[in-house]
């Protein structure tokens, strides 16, 4: 019974929770979008630029340095001038920079378009995971955020599908110029949705040093220690994944075609899609601590096995849905348990800070991984992240159980 209580909360949410809701994952799902388009992408560009392995991580590697200034920077504006208005410009930034990478004409311009890039995808994680955790009942946060964090699957899933039917027959630039489509999704923000009763404009505001004193900087020292690991093992296996199978053998790949690692993508990202909505329902009812554990340790066992001893395209497909479920569904705890951390008046500058911070040590993941991969093979390079997923999921130790905590 309790069971089906818990599969019925939608009973409980409002109309503009919902919206809230939509708005977080569909800025989310766009993203992912955007930004993993240039994973599918990758082999073309770096035909086309004669890039190496370490280069082409590079510039992903830049952008996740930018994403960690520009989350950083929307989590203290989020506290100051509202959520939801960040929530607006991160969209409008990253669109616009991704549509303008299909100008580049060189490495550097690539690189500068994709650092710009970066300042929007940090940016709406910071403004939209409070936002849903603000707007939300204490007993269902878990499931919100996992739904919100659910996008990023939608969106991997249609880069996926763009780069299928796009690539072959026209080339990468193409598939940039559509994703300036997500900029439209801010004149419905706009209009539906409200900033969180928790948040108004005339709350105090907490003084950043607070962030550095007893209790909060125990807080805040292992979350950046927790999100540094965790984020370089994700960049680091996904950044490649779609590389990996579609380069040659002897490189160390999986030998498929771009059109043919589209069929091994998109069960992949139906893994994590189940595996993002299973962590938020199984958190808000065992607690987030021990099921972060428990997905993180999977983490680490399959991507060992998908990267360092996987040789059939069988097994690779086989294991796909593994990888994406326990790979992706740990991510929708960050939003959860930082949320419910910080006090308000300093919790979107927390949030951004610590998960931000953490993404500056997991942006040498793309580069460092490219490193290996050009000495070891990709396959090899991405069994290497498993041992970075097993050691941040324990990290969680260092923080109390916050499940069901009201935050006002």
């Amino acid at each position: 019974m309790a069971y089906i209580r818990n599969l019925s909360f939608h009973q409980e949410i409002t109309p503009a929770q919902w919206r809230t809701l939509l708005a977080a994952m569909l800025g989310w799902m766009l993203d992912a979008m955007d930004v993993m388009l240039y994973s599918f992408a990758l082999v073309s560009i770096q035909q086309e630029f004669s890039l190496s392995g370490a280069q082409s991580g590079l510039l992903t590697t830049a952008m996740l340095f930018s994403a960690a200034i520009g989350g950083t920077l929307a989590g203290y504006l989020a506290d100051r001038i509202g959520r939801t208005r960040v929530l607006m410009g991160s969209i409008l930034t990253y669109s616009l920079f991704t549509a303008a990478i299909a100008t580049a004409s060189s490495f550097e311009q690539l690189l500068f378009w994709r650092v710009l890039v970066g300042f929007g995808l940090g940016a709406e994680w910071s403004a939209g995971t409070v936002l849903v955790a603000e707007s939300w009942p204490a007993k269902h946060r878990g499931k919100a955020i996992a739904i919100t964090q659910s996008g990023w699957a939608i969106g991997y899933i249609l880069a996926s599908l763009l780069a299928a039917a796009i690539l072959p027959a026209y080339g990468w630039r193409p598939l940039f110029a559509i994703g300036i489509l997500p900029a439209l999704l801010t004149l419905w923000i706009r209009r539906a949705v409200p900033e969180p009763k928790v948040w108004s404009a005339s709350a105090p505001r907490q003084p950043l040093g607070i962030l550095f004193r007893p209790p909060l900087l125990r807080y805040v020292v292992v979350s950046i220690s927790m999100a540094s690991l965790i984020l370089f093992a994700y960049w680091g296996l996904f950044t490649w994944v779609p590389a990996y199978l579609a380069s040659p053998v002897e490189k160390g790949g999986a030998g498929l075609s771009v059109v043919r690692s589209t069929g091994f993508i998109i069960p992949m990202q139906l893994g994590a899609l189940a595996g993002y909505l299973s962590f938020g329902f199984l958190s808000d009812r065992f607690g987030r601590r021990p099921v972060f554990v428990g997905f993180l340790l999977g983490a680490a066992v399959v991507t060992y096995l998908y990267g360092g001893l996987a040789q059939s395209p069988g097994l690779l497909l086989a294991l796909g849905p593994l990888v994406g479920f326990f790979g992706h569904g740990y991510y929708s705890a960050f939003g959860a348990i930082l949320s419910e951390l910080f006090p308000s008046g300093i919790r979107a500058t927390a949030q951004g800070l610590c998960y931000n911070a953490g993404r500056v040590f997991s942006a040498m993941a793309p580069a460092g991984i490219g490193f290996f991969a050009d000495r070891q093979g990709i396959g090899a390079a991405l069994g290497m992240t498993a041992a970075f997923f097993a050691l941040g999921g324990l990290l969680i130790f260092g923080l109390p159980e916050t499940k069901g905590r009201d935050l006002t």
